[in-house]
């Protein structure tokens, strides 16, 4: 498979990534075409407006509809489902526009949860005070009580997601916007920013599309 030249695209809320099998990009997608892609693509997407539109497209394959959904809970974000599928045991913390942390073991689905994603939880925090307003260190020490409002503020946001994840003694695959921020914090962690694609090619070998 890995020799065979195949496109591949996560569709998101904010950019829609593409592997082509040796580099990936993003476009926005308030300016994605969809219809001048003329090769065949296969897909996942969460956006339901762009998903409206690709799903007519005979090149466009969407993966979804080749997922074993007894594997997964009814509703679950098909981007966390591929990450799951690229991994056999481990824990998967995918840094995005919402921070999403799935548990594998022996190939198999255990639980996740939803957290919210920097963007989002600074502006709540901007929303309570316009003091609150600040970036997050993700250089923190999280053994030490803060003492600054920007250590306070960051620590709260960190703690809980670090501790949870940490809990579990597991290997941590990082993915996502923000993977190489958070990996100053889950020090021990993989950097994968091509993830979800290796789930991608996993549930095509599975379906046998490739």
């Amino acid at each position: 498979m890995e020799d065979k030249i195949m496109l591949l695209c996560d569709i998101g809320n904010t950019s829609v990534h593409f592997f082509d099998g040796s580099r990936d990009y993003k476009e926005s997608v308030t300016s994605f075409g969809p219809s001048v892609i003329t090769e065949k693509i296969y897909y996942i997407c969460v956006n339901s407006n762009l998903k409206s539109r690709v799903k007519f497209l005979e090149n466009w394959i969407d993966l979804s509809l080749y997922i074993d959904t007894l594997k997964y809970y009814k509703g679950m974000g098909i981007d966390r489902v591929a990450a799951c599928e690229a991994i056999q045991n481990g824990i998967v913390v995918d840094a995005g526009s919402a921070i999403t942390v799935d548990l594998v073991k022996d190939g198999i689905f255990q639980g996740g949860f939803i957290y919210p994603g920097v963007k989002a939880m600074g502006e709540a925090y901007k929303n309570i005070s316009s003091a609150l307003e600040c970036s997050f260190n993700f250089e923190l020490d999280l053994d030490k009580m803060p003492k600054n409002s920007q250590d306070a503020i960051s620590y709260g946001f960190i703690k809980t997601l670090f501790v949870e994840v940490m809990s579990h003694n597991m290997e941590i695959y990082l993915t996502g916007g923000y993977a190489k921020e958070f990996s100053k914090i889950f020090k021990s962690a993989s950097v994968d920013e091509l993830l979800i694609f290796k789930g991608m090619k996993n549930i095509m070998k599975k379906a046998n599309l490739c």
